[in-house]
């Protein structure tokens, strides 16, 4: 865990969505993190509405959130069309009720820029990656050399088995599966929290009154969003709340401790098919590839929620 005396620079790179929304109030309410910006792209819902919700959640966090810059990225895939998840965010993206407008307009010039620039004039910054990695890709791009100059990416995405979109596939990592390749292909230091592990922190009712009773604006719309999706999750997966998909990635910058990790290769199919868009792990090293990502394989759940509500409950009302 970072040293809230010298707090680990971040960059919050997503798509809310309303585990976005979670996961990055956590991030701005820790003191062991200092948030340099915040860098939206198309995913859960149209980019047009990604940059605006950025702006929402900035917003609700009050001071902590004034103060940080927040960018417009790709509004499509490297090479596919654009899918977005609705069924599961709702069509705004943020589906909770009186939220207030955002206090201030995105900055000028565009996210990928802004990921190049920070990485060149403070080598070490980390990466929080909660949705497609089209940003991170274009970065790359533009400058291979940023694989070098960033401390790490940590990525909520993909899986070492089923999907959630496919039956192959996670949803992040279909929704751009050539931009997932171009980042673990690339060198660039990573760690994936997937699907295998995401899918057992749930958001169950229980949990949901707990961030309720936090008295605080940030509390109450966290359990109203979470709220949102448990149906899907009931419906599809027979789960009793909705998985805590982005808080985790937060969580695993946080807290390493409380994840089981292990270093193997990742291959991301780009070949359409079935299996479009799946990480394919090679959780045994059968192939002898490379081992490019620390791959999360287990998460202490409970102490994980117990954490996030202690520092969500930081907010004031």
């Amino acid at each position: 865990m970072s040293d809230p005396a010298s707090p680990l620079p971040v960059i919050l790179d997503g798509d809310p969505g309303l585990d976005d929304a979670v996961a990055w109030w956590l991030a701005l309410a820790s003191p062991a993190l200092r948030v340099l910006g915040v860098t939206a792209v198309h995913g859960n819902v149209g980019l047009e509405r990604t940059v605006r919700n950025t702006g929402v959640i900035l917003a609700l966090a009050g001071a902590r959130g004034a103060a940080v810059p927040y960018f417009v990225g790709a509004d499509r895939p490297l090479v596919r069309g654009a899918v977005h998840a609705a069924a599961v965010h709702g069509e705004s993206g943020l589906p909770a009720q009186d939220l207030p407008d955002p206090a201030a307009a995105p900055q000028a010039g565009h996210a990928v820029d802004f990921l190049l620039d920070t990485a060149a004039a403070r080598p070490g910054v980390t990466v929080v990656a909660t949705g497609p990695l089209t940003n991170l890709a274009l970065a790359l791009r533009l400058n291979p050399g940023w694989a070098a100059q960033v401390r790490e990416v940590v990525w909520m995405g993909g899986s070492t088995g089923l999907g959630n979109r496919t039956p192959s596939a996670e949803f992040n990592a279909l929704a751009d599966p050539h931009a997932a390749r171009v980042v673990f292909e690339s060198g660039v230091p990573l760690r994936m929290v997937g699907l295998n592990v995401t899918m057992t922190c749930l958001a169950t009712p229980d949990r949901l009154d707990v961030l309720r009773a936090l008295g605080s604006r940030v509390g109450s719309v966290s359990a109203e969003l979470l709220g949102f999706y448990a149906g899907v999750y009931r419906q599809r997966y027979g789960l009793a709340g909705g998985a805590l998909h982005d808080p985790l990635a937060v969580g695993a910058v946080l807290w390493p401790d409380l994840f089981g990790w292990k270093a193997m290769h990742v291959h991301v199919e780009t070949q359409e098919g079935v299996n479009f868009g799946r990480t394919t792990c090679d959780v045994h090293g059968v192939t002898e590839e490379p081992r490019n990502a620390q791959v999360a394989v287990d998460v202490d759940e409970a102490e994980f929620f117990r954490r996030m509500a202690a520092l969500l409950g930081s907010y004031s009302a």
